[in-house]
């Protein structure tokens, strides 16, 4: 079961990945190829050695880079694509993905493109865009020349929190990520969270709107603009009043000026904390 995931209705990966185990006296039974490449040590003990094929793991999700690039390959302004997964900085590997553009394309076009395509957790965290993909001698892709992302160059994909509550919940990223800026629709992984930090993000949610999200809400829309949405639609903390979860349902839908016109009432009735 812990390897399983990602092989749903795909029988014929599903066919090459898990084998019938003849060490087994269980009918039906397998073994999982996991595409590892091991030496198996005189002293009974396999030495990682690699991968035999590009499937990476990141945040717990099994992903084939090659099934970003087709989906990639779809957007009309894309010539050629290739995707890596990359640790530039210790601890934070993240998706990249190198684009040689066939007229002008922008990495905000990119990710909407791969969002109709492919879950949050498929997207990556940053684009190189290229001339041309480095090749080698034989004429084959050469991984290792393709170029660290420049944060220069993801500048553009920056948007500034729009709502209220895009203001409050990047608020309270910035406090357990210890940065002070970045877009709503970044990554709350590629930016150096992870599953601890996870559950501290939502206990807070919860301290300051008073709304219950269950962890997979972060996993399966993992930025500000995606939380924002989750929240809207989450349930209110137990025990609450329904004129409370009322209230605080239109403070998330509130422009600025309205907020800041019913935010004294609002205190004045349920009290300084609900309202964050």
């Amino acid at each position: 079961a812990g390897v399983a995931r990602g092989y749903l209705d795909r029988p014929a990966l599903t066919a090459e990945r898990f084998l019938p185990d003849p060490f087994s006296g269980e009918p039906g039974a397998r073994l999982y190829r996991t595409g590892d490449r091991v030496r198996w040590l005189p002293e009974g003990t396999l030495e990682f050695l690699g991968r035999i094929d590009q499937q990476v793991k990141i945040r717990g999700f099994r992903i084939e880079p090659g099934e970003i690039e087709a989906a990639l390959r779809t957007h009309p302004q894309v010539r050629e694509a290739v995707v890596l997964a990359r640790e530039d900085a210790p601890g934070e590997r993240r998706l990249v993905g190198y684009i040689v553009p066939d007229g002008e394309v922008s990495t905000i076009a990119l990710r909407t493109h791969l969002r109709e395509h492919l879950p949050e957790y498929m997207l990556p965290g940053a684009f190189v865009l290229l001339d041309a993909l480095p090749l080698t001698p034989n004429g084959k892709l050469d991984r290792r020349a393709l170029p660290e992302p420049d944060r220069t160059d993801e500048e553009e994909a920056y948007v500034a929190p729009r709502t209220p509550l895009e203001e409050v919940l990047a608020a309270l990223w910035a406090e357990l990520l210890d940065r002070e800026r970045f877009g709503v629709h970044e990554s709350f992984f590629d930016l150096g969270g992870h599953s601890l930090l996870a559950v501290r993000l939502l206990s807070r949610v919860r301290d300051v709107l008073r709304v219950e999200l269950p962890v997979r809400a972060l996993f399966e829309a993992p930025s500000v603009a995606g939380l924002a949405a989750a929240t809207i639609t989450a349930e209110p903390v137990p025990g609450q009043t329904e004129k409370l979860a009322r209230a605080l349902l239109r403070i998330k839908r509130m422009s600025t000026a309205e907020l800041k016109e019913t935010v004294h009432r609002l205190q004045a009735e349920f009290g300084p904390h609900p309202v964050g």
